[in-house]
Formats: structure tokens, C-alpha cells, sequence
């Protein structure tokens, strides 16, 4: 009968070497030190980047600023309001950008900020008035507006008008995105 000898068994006189009877040990280590690797690695990487936003903000200088930290111009939220029957002054149609603020609003950071106050996740906005609902029977004068564009990547087409109780608290709940009509506009 022919024996096969295996490389790795031992041969006459020595001793075979210690293994470890599972490679659970290596394993574990191996994986600690991916782990520690990766973790310093991305801990670097986010150290790294705002320190030359901070030196621009420090320095002044704009041309220390990173290309992927400086704003594109208008890049944000964009509406157009039209306003009719308001009155002198407030009738017209306004653009208005937001995150950065600008356009041709009067008031440009109130109207983001207005918005952005009214913005809640899964409601609409521009959301008209309830169907069914209670309202008031009181005219709060010929004033409409008709708000177009995009606000938090949704498309937005809202109409308001004072008709009733409940419009003119719609109305005056995006003021000073729409003009401030107030009680005057009633008589």
C-alpha cells in the first residue's frame, strides 16, 4: 500500500507547527484594523474640507473658497408673483429667489422667510383653503395674486384671493410674500 505524503504533514522527527485550531482570531483582527482604517480615512476627509471655507471667511479672499462651496447664483427656489387690484404701489409682477435670497421682490428675505416658515413636510404650501370649511363672510377686497415657479423642487401654481374669511387669512399668511392689504383693504 502507497502512502501519499502530505506537504504540510510532519515529518519523522519533527514536530508539526502550532496552528491556531480556527482562524476566527485572524479574522477579527483583520477586520478591527479595516475598521480603524476606514474611520480615520473618512474622519481625515471631513476635517479636511471646510478648513479652507473657514480660511476664505478669515482671509476675505473669495478665491480661497473651494469651486464646490461657492453658491451658484440663484440656484435655489425661484417664484413669480403676480399681484392685480391691490392698489398703487403693490400691483406687478415680482420674481423672487431663494437659498440665496434676490429677484425683483420688494422684500426678498421676509418672502423666503415667510415661506419657509409656512412649509411643512408632506403639506403643500400654497395649499388653497379646506373644502367645507367655516369661513367668515366678509370681503376683504378685489386683490388677487397668482403665485408661479418651484419651492423645495416642487412645482408650484397657486391663485389667492381676499373673497372670504378663510382667503383672507390664506392671504395674509404669506404676507410679505403677498402685499400687506390689512384692514383698509375692506372699505
Amino acid at each position: 500500500m502507497s502512502q501519499v505524503i502530505s506537504p504540510l504533514a510532519p515529518r519523522a522527527g519533527r514536530q508539526a507547527p502550532s496552528r491556531p485550531t480556527s482562524r476566527r482570531p485572524r479574522l477579527t483582527l483583520r477586520r478591527l484594523l479595516v475598521t480603524a482604517a476606514a474611520s480615520l480615512t473618512t474622519v481625515a476627509s471631513l476635517t479636511a474640507g471646510p478648513s479652507t471655507a473657514y480660511a476664505a471667511q478669515a482671509t476675505g479672499d473669495p478665491a480661497a473658497t473651494p469651486v464646490a462651496q461657492v453658491p451658484a447664483r440663484h440656484g435655489g427656489d425661484h417664484l413669480t408673483v403676480t399681484v392685480r387690484n391691490a392698489g398703487k404701489g403693490r400691483d406687478g409682477t415680482f420674481e423672487l429667489y431663494c437659498h440665496p435670497g434676490g429677484g425683483s421682490h420688494p422684500d426678498p428675505e421676509g418672502a423666503c422667510a415667510t415661506v419657509e416658515r409656512n412649509t411643512r413636510w408632506g403639506q403643500d404650501a400654497f395649499a388653497p383653503a379646506a373644502r367645507g370649511a367655516m369661513c367668515t363672510m366678509q370681503y376683504g377686497g378685489p386683490a388677487t395674486a397668482r403665485v408661479t415657479g418651484v419651492w423645495a423642487g416642487r412645482p408650484v401654481d397657486a391663485t389667492y384671493d381676499r373673497r372670504d374669511g378663510c382667503a383672507i387669512a390664506r392671504w395674509d399668511s404669506m404676507v410679505p410674500l403677498l402685499p400687506d392689504l390689512g384692514p383698509a383693504a375692506s372699505s
